[in-house]
């Protein structure tokens, strides 16, 4: 079994010098002979492969990085990315001095460890390699079952990474599941699982409770948890697991509470939304969501919970704060406007249960015509999702993704297509031909949104981003 990084999803080589340029390629040469299950058909491995003993020993051989400062450790099916992100973003505002984990990367790999939003140098990077690479081929030597991951080394760089940049927090976003994930030995101050939906089923179970047991496995005694869960058999197995290790809950609907929650324009091409939200340490004035969509009220909620759990004896949290954090949140792809006329947006949302998200926010959007383009990732309910694309789309382009080897080929999809929509479609096998071909096709007053996949998001914001096309000030840029 094999799969490293694919030639084209290289980190961009940004040295200042030819040196430094060539040390740089070294270590991502590194990285990309390791097993990297981002790149593999899930099909083609199993939990089995997941071994946290193996990251264990890698971080005792460094030292055990990873038990030096407390962390907030979040799972769930959606909205994990941007949850951590906002609380990232309102730890740094109080004073914090944050470390932030985050998969996959949009382009380069250092987007996954940031200390106040800023990303490790290229000579960081070098260093960082350098000592873990030491300790993965030491490890190595004990069978092929120790050859650590290319999450694995990633995650162990992370901690290293946070460690040297004498980080006081990090708020750690889960890989897959939860119980057997590579960030699944951290030392938290509190754990989070945002919501629980079907995805990943051949290797989470087929069962909401089912996945919602392996997503509960970052539960540890006594530490608090906050959940979002709104399913009944879910969220029944999360209390459960709590109970049984001991460790204090708070549940979004009882113990976190949301209400006077409204949405308006304002004025932006997407809808935001304000609520009031109180959690056991703070009563919060209407605040408004960072980022679009009904669904980020949730997201916002925990995060604030969180922030109001670990720092509510601090003085710093006051109204002003809080508001500067999230005022300060960038989280791509996350129904991020890259062009206002016509309106185009990419979206990460690769489930069911992101896509009909992404829908209801895309409903209070005036558009004469909507455009899908669209692509999915094997091991995905592709005829739902399609069936909701058709329902509010009036058309919809296929296309696949070059960057990861877990796209489904065109054919593939139109196949499905032809059973869950009544709706037009058209392929593309590039994505940029299908990008350019939704473009010449729609007016100034029409909507496009790239979705399906987060792969293809991603590789199509690149495309508009090189091409200049954008005239918009997008709303949810990169991390600076």
């Amino acid at each position: 079994m094999s799969a490293g990084c694919q030639l084209d999803e290289r980190p961009q080589f940004r040295g200042p010098a030819a040196a430094e340029s060539e040390a740089y390629r070294a270590a991502v040469d590194f990285l990309c002979q390791r097993i990297n299950f981002e790149q593999l058909p899930r099909e083609q491995y199993s939990t089995a492969e997941f071994k946290l003993d193996r990251m264990q020993a890698l971080l005792e051989r460094l030292g055990n990085p990873h038990l030096q400062f407390p962390a907030i450790h979040i799972a769930g099916t959606k909205g994990k990315g941007s949850t951590a992100a906002v609380c990232a973003s309102l730890l740094e505002a109080i004073g914090y001095r944050v470390g932030l984990y985050t998969s996959p990367h949009l382009t380069r790999f250092e987007e996954r460890m940031r200390i106040n939003g800023a990303e490790p140098s290229p000579a960081e990077v070098v260093g960082l390699v350098d000592d873990v690479s030491a300790a993965a081929h030491a490890l190595s030597e004990e069978g092929p079952d120790w050859r650590p991951t290319f999450f694995e080394i990633i995650t162990a760089m992370a901690w290293k990474h946070f460690q040297r940049a004498r980080a006081e927090i990090v708020v750690l976003e889960v890989g897959l599941g939860g119980r057997l994930d590579a960030t699944n030995i951290c030392s938290p101050v509190a754990t989070v699982i945002t919501s629980i939906s079907r995805d990943h089923t051949r290797l989470l179970g087929d069962t909401l409770p089912e996945i919602a047991r392996e997503k509960a496995g970052i539960i540890k005694p006594q530490i608090p948890v906050l959940s979002g869960v709104r399913d009944e058999a879910a969220a029944g197995v999360i209390e459960q697991i709590a109970a049984q290790h001991d460790a204090p809950l708070f549940r979004l609907g009882r113990e976190i509470l949301i209400s006077d929650a409204r949405h308006a324009l304002d004025g932006d091409p997407l809808p935001h939304w304000t609520a009031r939200i109180t959690t056991p340490w703070r009563e919060h004035p209407p605040r408004r969501t960072p980022l679009p969509g009904e669904h980020q009220i949730a997201n916002t909620a925990l995060a604030l919970a969180i922030v109001d759990l670990v720092a509510q004896t601090s003085s710093n949290v006051t109204d002003a704060s809080i508001d500067a954090g999230l005022n300060a949140v960038r989280w791509p792809l996350r129904i991020e406007v890259l062009r206002n006329s016509p309106l185009v947006i990419a979206d990460a949302a690769h489930n069911v249960a992101s896509l009909a998200a992404l829908v209801a926010t895309l409903r209070d959007v005036p558009a004469q015509r909507r455009t899908a383009v669209f692509s999915a990732s094997r091991d995905k309910d592709i005829a739902e999702m399609l069936r909701i694309t058709g329902e509010f789309f009036d058309r919809i382009i296929l296309t696949q993704f070059t960057d990861n080897p877990r796209a489904v080929p065109v054919a593939e999809l139109a196949a499905i297509a032809r059973e869950a929509t009544d709706v037009d479609c058209t392929t593309f096998e590039s994505s940029r031909d299908a990008w350019h071909a939704a473009l010449a096709a729609s007016e100034p007053s029409d909507l496009i949104c790239i979705t399906g996949s987060f792969f293809l998001a991603a590789e199509l914001r690149d495309v508009i981003r090189a091409e200049g096309q954008s005239t918009a000030t997008p709303s949810a840029p990169l991390l600076l």
